[in-house]
């Protein structure tokens, strides 16, 4: 048995879930940036023991945000069941900008370029395979504009979370992206 796969003492585990609940926490809120020696301090650790847990800021990222990306995931199953996949494709984009707007930390995630083999990148992979479905199901409705592309995606969010209402913000969005309200662009 190596050391990784024996199970952590009990004030060892308690100190990496402070840890990972206090980096939700910091780089929620400062972004993934924000330094290490606030997060040890907030879970009321030694610098040292967060490096001992997570020898990389890469690896406490993917620890605090992993379970994001596959709450993430869910959205977007949940999006492709809906019977209607206009209202999917509005459903996912409700639910993924309002995780954004209330999470610096995981619209960094979203944005960023992780190691390929991380689980960050796999699961953002998988999400993105997801929200493909989901424009090309909207699309082949007759609901989505045809020339609606997944990188379109990137000016959705930026518009929808730039607007002091976020849910105002993409509806005005929404409108634009309607089948019928389309018009050709150059």
């Amino acid at each position: 048995m190596t050391v990784e796969q024996r199970p952590l003492r009990a004030d060892a585990r308690r100190n990496r879930e402070a840890l990972v609940a206090a980096a939700r926490e910091v780089f929620g809120a400062k972004g993934l940036d924000a330094p290490l020696d606030e997060i040890a301090r907030r879970a009321e650790v030694a610098i040292g023991t967060l490096y001992n847990r997570f020898p990389t800021r890469a690896d406490l990222v993917e620890a605090a945000f992993l379970p994001t990306l596959e709450e993430a995931q869910v959205i977007g199953d949940e999006a492709l069941a809906c019977e209607d996949p206009w209202d999917g494709f509005v459903r996912y984009l409700e639910r993924s900008i309002r995780m954004q707007v209330t999470d610096r930390g995981f619209t960094e995630v979203c944005s960023r370029t992780f190691d390929p083999s991380s689980g960050l990148e796999k699961a953002k992979r998988a999400n993105g395979s997801r929200m493909e479905r989901i424009i090309t199901r909207a699309q082949e409705a007759g609901a989505l504009r045809p020339d609606f592309r997944l990188p379109d995606l990137a000016v959705v969010f930026a518009a929808a979370t730039a607007a002091p209402d976020w849910r105002r913000g993409l509806a005005l969005v929404l409108d634009g992206l309607r089948a019928p309200a389309a018009h050709p662009l150059p």
